[in-house]
């Protein structure tokens, strides 16, 4: 198979030192020889060999650059025994993050220092990176916590509508709810489609939609909310196409984007977003209870329309200077989030070191890689269970992002409703095979069915290969097939 020979040239150039005994074993199975029968009828099921896919080209550019992320996975001191592929949920501290983290920790204990600051000096180090200004990049506890500030910030009225979909996190749900029993709003839900059936333009006509028949029938539209991606099933709402739906019906905007920082490269001032709430423990790879949350603080061609009045709710930091109507911010607003009694400042400076290590690597690179290595995956999903197997798009990139949800069962259609089977999947991925596989299930509705559906979900990022996706989807064919 000629094809073959390039990418079994660049696996073998590759420092593989640091890994496992299993993942070299593997590796090898996989190394395009007279080994690589002896996982039998599994890789036959990925297609004709005299032909070049979509996923073989995938493979071919993963395999090209394969060097340099194995000098990145030695970042990291990952237990090597089990494959991480669940960091939507959580990530993994590099060795720097560590360290400064430890560094910081013993300098706060030995001088007894306090954590009475808004960290503003932090902030504009990171903020660049997120297209903003240290004014518009607040530090928060995590994703759910930004989503609490922005939401419950608002000066709601009695009979606001505010826009969302069925698929949401509970940090944004439940300040939603407290908002409808505390103020009176009113939450309409658009239900999402699943799979590779849709587009940006599917996102942008189903949100417009909603809000005009809302305002015809005479109700008061203050926002629109939504995940970018959804953690249910990795479907990246187009922010763009969105923002624009927002614009032309003069709403505010609230993005759940804890996916978003350490996977994707956005600049958030382009986009004009009110608030955009995100992790940093999860692809950013900072410590646990660190968030980013933006807040659009000045008026940018991105998005003319007036800033919210929005107040603080969780702060030792109160502003009442008037909100700008120019494109110069009158006051810190991020401070009011990051500043609340005494922080504790070594979390958010090593949320910082991990940060300025992905502008070193290179936070487009990262973004290419990670949509590469998903991309790389629903490919051989589909080529192995079918397209319709696949809960994320696939083919439009503008809702593609590094999350992968699909359903692996295959002898039953209704599998994929029992909650007890699914979670049994996810548990034996990780006992039953060498590589330990670590990922997870998510509960979500779809249209016409009978019952919730657990589809199984995968994340990849900078510490994975193409050998990693590879072992995962024969184990996953395999273990379909034996349950």
């Amino acid at each position: 198979m000629p094809a073959a020979a390039p990418e079994a040239s660049a696996i073998a150039t590759v420092d593989t030192s640091r890994w496992s005994s299993k993942r070299r074993d593997f590796l090898r199975m996989l190394g395009y020889g007279a080994g690589a029968a002896a996982l039998g009828p599994t890789l036959m099921a990925c297609g004709s060999s005299n032909s070049a896919t979509r996923a073989d080209d995938l493979r071919a550019q993963l395999v090209t650059d394969e060097a340099f992320w194995t000098a990145v996975q030695g970042l990291f001191i990952l237990d090597p025994s089990k494959t991480f592929m669940n960091i939507g949920t959580a990530g993994s501290m590099p060795k720097l993050t560590l360290d400064v983290f430890d560094e910081k920790n013993r300098a706060k204990a030995r001088d007894s220092g306090n954590g009475y600051s808004n960290l503003r000096n932090l902030r504009d180090q990171v903020a660049p990176s997120f297209g903003v200004g240290g004014d518009e990049l607040a530090f928060s506890a995590n994703t759910s916590s930004g989503m609490c500030h922005a939401i419950l910030g608002l000066d709601w009225q009695p009979g606001d509508v505010i826009v969302t979909t069925n698929h949401e996190h509970g940090g944004g749900d439940t300040p939603l709810a407290i908002a409808q029993d505390r103020y009176g709003i009113e939450v309409s839900r658009i239900a999402m489609p699943v799979g590779n059936n849709q587009t940006a333009a599917t996102y942008q006509n189903l949100f417009d939609e909603r809000v005009r028949a809302l305002k015809n029938a005479g109700k008061r539209v203050r926002a629109m909310m939504w995940s970018s991606p959804t953690y249910k099933t990795g479907t990246l709402l187009p922010i763009a196409e969105l923002m624009e739906v927002v614009k032309a019906h003069e709403l505010i905007s609230i993005v759940d984007g804890a996916h978003l920082p350490g996977m994707m490269n956005y600049d958030y001032g382009a986009l004009g977003m009110d608030f955009m709430s995100g992790a940093g423990h999860k692809w950013q790879c900072g410590p646990g209870s660190t968030g980013i949350l933006i807040i659009r603080n000045k008026i940018r061609a991105s998005n003319p329309l007036p800033l919210p009045k929005w107040y603080p709710v969780h702060t030792s930091s109160y502003s009442t200077q008037p909100r700008t109507t120019t494109g110069t911010e009158t006051f810190d607003i991020a401070a009011s989030v990051t500043s609340c009694g005494s922080v504790h400042t070594p979390m958010f400076e090593a949320l910082v070191s991990a940060c300025l290590k992905w502008d070193e690597i290179g936070r487009e690179k990262i973004q290419t890689y990670d949509l590469t290595l998903a991309n790389y995956l629903k490919e051989r999903i589909a080529e192995r269970w079918g397209l319709n197997a696949l809960y994320s798009p696939k083919d439009d990139p503008k809702l593609c992002c590094a999350l992968t949800s699909f359903n692996p069962f295959r002898n039953s259609p209704n599998d994929i409703m029992d909650s007890a089977k699914s979670s049994q999947f996810v548990a034996r991925m990780l006992s039953d095979y060498p590589q330990h596989f670590v990922i997870r299930n998510a509960n979500f509705e779809v249209i016409g069915a009978p019952a919730q559906h657990y589809g199984v979900r995968v994340s990849t990022h900078l510490w994975h290969d193409a050998n990693d996706v590879d072992a995962l989807v024969d184990a996953m064919w395999d273990l379909s097939g034996r349950m």
